[in-house]
């Protein structure tokens, strides 16, 4: 039965991005195939092999099949003129679609995926994905999050008092002072005799590898590799959430077969 799933997860194209009706022959009827896809989203199949797969996969690797810690961020991504529920502008990211909302554990496997409006916040976006979690994981403990969730009653805090978790905030390191301050302090120090680089106190610009929110930017990065991830080409957000379990589903089945 989980060759047959695989096979399925496999046949919407997920890899190469074919449309339904342009799947290979030697898989049956279009509509057999997504009859399946849907009925299987429906009843949770696809949430249930991702855990199942998730759990063999932790074992393999010597870690506890529940998690006690994870990491939360999100993806916004463009949608398509299909039309659809709960489609937004992202301000922030300049991107008109849906957002991508995951919880990983910190293999960097997905244990929850929930997709909304671009438009809802990081900090409000995080109470949906974190519905009943205490409940399905119930040795989780501890979530690195972004500064993006920070906020009274919101994000981080949100999770502290509702759930009980302890949280952390990683951010991008700041700048100590204005670099107007730290040029005039170099030039104070000069006078000393003591020549300072004030460019080196300066933080690294453009992209910087953060402590264990890299393990989620990884997990958004294998899902984008499928070719049906690049956008959110579906009408319901249910659809773009059973693709992201069988984006898993795919490689953590390459995993067991390696590992």
């Amino acid at each position: 039965m989980l060759r047959e799933k695989q096979n399925y997860s496999n046949g919407p194209g997920i890899k190469s991005g074919c449309q339904w009706r342009l799947l290979p022959h030697d898989f049956p009827r279009w509509p057999t195939v997504y009859w399946y896809f849907r009925k299987w989203r429906i009843d949770g199949t696809w949430e249930r092999v991702n855990r199942a797969l998730r759990e063999r996969l932790r074992v393999r690797l010597k870690r506890d099949p529940q998690p006690s810690a994870g990491v939360v961020d999100s993806q916004s991504v463009k949608s398509t003129a299909v039309g659809g529920e709960e489609r937004g502008y992202d301000g922030g990211k300049k991107v008109k679609g849906r957002k991508r909302h995951l919880l990983v554990d910190t293999e960097g496997f997905v244990l929850k995926a929930k997709i909304h409006s671009a438009k809802v916040m990081d900090y409000e976006g995080i109470k949906t994905l974190l519905r009943r979690a205490n409940e399905r994981f119930p040795r989780l403990r501890h979530l690195w999050l972004d500064a993006g969730y920070r906020g009274e009653d919101k994000g981080a805090d949100w999770v502290e008092k509702a759930l009980g978790w302890t949280v952390e905030l990683v951010e991008r390191p700041k700048k100590p002072a204005p670099e107007e301050v730290l040029m005039r302090w170099a030039r104070e120090w000069a006078k000393e005799g003591v020549a300072v680089d004030w460019r080196k106190l300066l933080p690294p610009k453009g992209f910087v590898v953060l402590p264990r929110r890299w393990v989620v930017e990884r997990t958004l990065s294998w899902i984008d590799q499928n070719r049906r991830m690049s956008k959110d080409y579906e009408r319901l957000c249910a659809s773009g959430e059973a693709f992201v379990y069988a984006c898993m589903i795919r490689l953590m089945t390459r995993r067991l077969a390696r590992v």
